[in-house]
């Protein structure tokens, strides 16, 4: 069983399924779960597309009724077809919920003539190490294994969790784009001499364009105005289209991209981009960045009460600098925006220095082969 509930954890699902049936040819497992197209695609049996529901934030009453009704019909699932292994991949909001009741029912069954009890696995560790490390216990307590994708996880959990197996297995972006490596070295990635090109990157959800794309196309148009950077914004999805033409309908000099974001991060000089997954492709592609993050009211309050580390945006994490400028909530201001792209656009000699530091960053990410590790580390558990 394998349950996915955004569409990086779609995608991520969907790679790791690939590799378990290469793992385990020519007896491959038969999958099912919960997730999107791309898991579909890759042959998991879908009982629900749990990628149209996916939301930023603390959910509101509707919402959360909703998702506990999902991951109640999960639970029933799981127990009339008893699978050997759950992988919940990400999305640890609902996925350590849903782990922890299909533990429960597991135990109910044990006896002598029912005794399924299900491994389960925490694929990409949720962010304990941020905020309230004590929910690395309920790991602990309720998981056989968690497939870690950062280098400093592992060692942080034999800390705080030392019952619990941790695998470093890699991030999944090195073996995405391993063939287009571009910033292996600082001189690496060329420069555009007479036309540089801002790349807008504003997020995957609808509530990250909602708060994100404001703030942004005003930050775009000054910076084109003064420097003559060419603008490309790229959407993971079509469906997000809507939503953001009538706002760069303001903005005639943009060009809106859907999907192929490698091929605009090749040829990007600077980016300005929502604090996620997408910053470290960002490294990987060695593109100077400039991240911004904003919430509700309400999810900032509570998170700026209970995050501990000094950075949102992963390279700056991984680095334990701010390699790429970070403007948060109420930081996040088209003033604030425009001065930090213009600064690195005007600046070569800065940008080739930013890129030597994504290098070292995206150095510490693994070598390309992280569905395939982790599809190890699961089958060793049957």
């Amino acid at each position: 069983m394998v349950v996915a509930g955004e569409p990086s954890g779609d995608q991520l699902a969907a790679e790791l399924v690939r590799a378990l049936r290469a793992e385990a040819a020519p007896f491959a497992p038969t999958f099912f779960g919960a997730g999107g197209e791309r898991m579909a695609a890759a042959g998991v049996e879908l009982a629900l597309d749990l990628t149209r529901h996916a939301v930023i934030g603390i959910p509101t009453p509707g919402q959360y009724a909703k998702f506990r009704h999902f991951r109640d019909d999960l639970v029933a699932l799981a127990a009339a077809r008893t699978p050997d292994i759950v992988v919940c991949v990400d999305f640890f909001a609902f996925n350590g919920s849903l782990a922890e009741r299909i533990r429960a029912e597991s135990m109910k069954r044990a006896g002598i003539f029912q005794n399924w009890r299900p491994k389960l696995v925490q694929y990409v560790s949720p962010q304990v190490w941020a905020s309230r490390a004590g929910r690395a216990k309920r790991l602990e307590h309720t998981h056989d294994l968690l497939l870690s994708i950062l280098p400093f996880e592992a060692a942080w959990y034999a800390r705080h969790a030392p019952g619990l197996r941790v695998e470093f297995v890699g991030h999944p972006l090195v073996e995405r784009h391993a063939a287009r490596r571009l910033n292996a070295s600082p001189d690496a990635k060329p420069e555009a001499a007479a036309s540089p090109e801002l790349l807008l990157l504003p997020g995957s959800r609808a509530g990250e364009l909602r708060r994100h794309l404001p703030v942004m196309l005003a930050a775009a148009k000054r910076i084109e105005a003064e420097t003559g950077a060419k603008l490309r914004m790229v959407l993971p999805a079509a469906t997000l289209a809507k939503q953001t033409e009538p706002l760069i309908a303001d903005v005639p000099g943009l060009t809106l991209q859907i999907g192929g974001l490698p091929e605009a991060l090749a040829r990007a000089t600077v980016a300005l981009a929502s604090t996620g997954t997408v910053t470290l492709e960002c490294a990987w592609f060695g593109v100077p960045t400039v991240a911004l993050y904003k919430t509700s009211p309400l999810t900032y309050a509570i998170g700026k009460r209970i995050v501990t580390v000094k950075f949102l945006a992963m390279p700056n994490l991984l680095a334990n600098e701010a390699v790429m400028p970070e403007f948060i909530q109420h930081e996040a201001t088209p003033e604030n925006l425009a001065n930090a792209v213009i600064a690195l656009l005007k600046d070569a000699p800065r940008r080739a220095a930013v890129r030597g530091r994504l290098a070292s960053v995206v150095a510490s990410l693994g070598t390309p082969g992280a569905s395939h590790r982790a599809a190890h580390a699961i089958l060793s558990l049957a």
